[in-house]
């Protein structure tokens, strides 16, 4: 049913006084223990913080009792004794109990924005059926909508009876006017209504751009479904969010962020708009949480980020770029050298060809950028690998650690390549535990063997660097260390967990989520572990997730999470 122009005009002002709301609220919880100048002579307070143990990752003194904090500093590392001695008279005592202290958690691969978007949009995670999505999508809350699109995230047809990717035509029975856009879980491919296909131009004539597919009927008719570079095509005519949107939803995210344990992100591709939103925010002393950035290499802003050259904050850093080759292997987009076990005429996508994808490399790097690109499939990963070390060894810049966002299904040659040459593995532990269930039938058992192999890649030389690919997952670390250690769901399944010959022990787990990204940002020197004159960032947890049994991170909390010296979140 269409909307009349009054009744659209007030859900228009409702949807406006809900995210100023969300805003107000969300910016307030995140001005709370912000930066604030220290007056001219006026006292410094060091605070000690005591635990049940403190985990350092310090070679030299693993493990500690206390430690003090003063100007955003660790101070001292030590005994209570040792501590509180160096600490001096006055200062500040923090006891946490029973609970344990870790080197600040960092997820080195999220996306801010998407987290943002998707906290505020409909939600079609664990949606077990196309009538079960559309059931969602008539309960969605009006902040789902930009302008008068429907917006919705997290579908997977992998969950659902005969595993087929969805069609239009129940959407277009429930939203015959209201255009729907749609991303699937992984952000590779987008289901969409007719009115969608309407407005973005997109008939039978429509030819598939390059690296994207438009899904067709028996007749050639668009589905609905779109692949990869082919949601482009409805995106570009996709209103933006308004300003007060995207304020709401990045405050929503790095709110979140705190909450869960993170002390920072790397976030994977971010856009010029956000970039400056977070910039404003950091000058004003506003950010809970550092952000390394790297710049989204895809889009028209990659021109001007060539211009601005990188930046470097005081939260907020960015000094990488990020580059998409391929798509997915949930949606058969990731590239592959040989075709898809399940689908033997498709090899996946490459969304750049290799000579454009050498071009940037080259340009990036000439600029001072470190370079982080996208492979999900074995072909992919070839390229990038390939593209990576030929680029750096031409430019000069090795030592600017260069990264393979995912490599997430390599040949054991390449396997060895990567780490043979230093370079960065960002990759995920949560993907594993959540394509687990179908992998083998997209890849066949003797590719299974080069997917999703952290192990191996350490082994071979590889800095890996853990996240989670939020909002495409969870963004809860406590998840991230378990699946790193066990390779199992929270349910325990697979019994000895799937490849288990990959599995972390906890302190790899715990290395990936902390000296890991810390090198990847080139902030070894000051971040990823608890010494003397690095930076507070530290993570206050229930459990041991070294020495604990894997089993207790299911149900662990948060207690706390220091920012520069700064409780930027405390569980109640």
């Amino acid at each position: 049913m269409r909307v009349h122009s009054s009744q659209h005009s007030d859900e228009t002002r409702a949807r406006g006084a809900a995210l100023l709301a969300l805003v107000g609220a969300v910016v307030l919880a995140l001005g709370v223990g912000c930066a604030r100048r220290v007056p001219e002579g006026a006292r410094v307070e060091t605070t000690v913080y005591m635990a049940r143990r403190i985990r350092t990752l310090d070679e030299q003194r693993p493990e500690a009792e206390a430690l003090a904090v003063r100007r955003g500093r660790l101070v001292a590392v030590g005994t209570k004794a040792e501590v509180l001695k160096a600490a001096g008279e006055g200062a500040r005592v923090v006891d946490f109990g029973n609970a344990v202290v870790v080197p600040g958690l960092v997820d080195a691969h999220a996306h801010l924005a998407g987290l943002g978007r998707s906290l505020t949009v409909a939600r079609l995670e664990e949606a077990r059926s196309v009538e079960d999505v559309v059931r969602r999508l008539g309960e969605a809350p009006s902040t789902s909508f930009q302008g008068d699109w429907l917006i919705g995230k997290g579908w997977d047809q992998n969950g659902w009876p005969g595993k087929e990717f969805p069609g239009r035509a129940e959407l277009d029975a429930r939203f015959p006017n209201t255009p729907v856009y749609l991303t699937r879980v992984d952000h590779h491919a987008a289901w969409v209504n007719g009115e969608a296909l309407r407005r973005a131009g997109i008939t039978r004539e429509t030819p598939d751009p390059a690296g994207g597919r438009i899904l067709r009927d028996a007749k050639g008719e668009p589905t609905g479904v779109l692949v990869d570079n082919a949601m482009d095509l409805v995106t570009r005519v996709v209103p933006a969010p308004t300003d007060e949107q995207l304020e709401a939803r990045l405050a929503a995210a790095l709110e979140r962020c705190a909450r869960v344990g993170l002390t920072g992100v790397h976030d994977a591709g971010m856009d010029l708009r956000t970039f400056r939103k977070l910039q404003a925010w950091d000058m004003a002393g506003r950010l809970p949480v550092r952000v390394y950035a790297m710049a989204d290499g895809q889009g028209e802003d990659r021109t001007t980020y060539l211009e601005l050259g990188t930046y470097g904050g005081r939260m907020l850093e960015m000094k990488a770029v990020k580059f998409l080759l391929d798509g997915a292997l949930g949606s058969r987009g990731a590239a592959l050298h040989a075709p898809y076990s399940d689908a033997p005429e498709e090899t996946g996508l490459l969304l750049m060809e290799p000579r454009e994808l050498e071009a940037r490399t080259w340009a990036f790097m000439e600029r001072g950028y470190q370079v982080g690109i996208h492979a999900i499939g074995d072909r992919a990963n070839t390229l990038v690998v390939d593209t990576l070390i030929r680029a750096a060894a031409g430019t000069g810049t090795q030592p600017l650690r260069h990264r393979v966002e995912h490599a997430q299904i390599l040949r054991p040659e390449d396997i060895q390549k990567l780490g043979a040459a230093g370079l960065v593995a960002s990759v995920q532990p949560t993907h594993a535990t959540s394509d687990m269930g179908w992998a083998e039938a997209r890849l066949g058992a003797e590719r299974l063997k080069g997917a999703y192999a952290w192990k191996s890649l350490k082994e071979a030389g590889a800095v890996l660097a853990l996240g989670s690919d939020f909002p495409i997952e969870n963004p809860d670390v406590l998840a991230g260390l378990y699946a790193a250690r066990t390779r199992q769901d929270a349910a325990g399944r697979p019994e000895g967990g799937w490849q288990p010959q990959e599995r972390l022990s906890g302190e790899e787990a715990l290395e990936g989520f902390t000296v890991g990204p810390a090198w990847a940002s080139f902030a070894e020197e000051r971040r990823g572990r608890l010494m003397e004159g690095m930076d507070a960032d530290f993570t206050v947890l229930s459990v041991d997730p070294v020495s604990d049994e894997p089993r207790k991170l299911v149900d662990a909390k948060v207690v706390a999470t220091v920012v520069d010296g700064r409780e930027v979140y405390r569980s109640p």
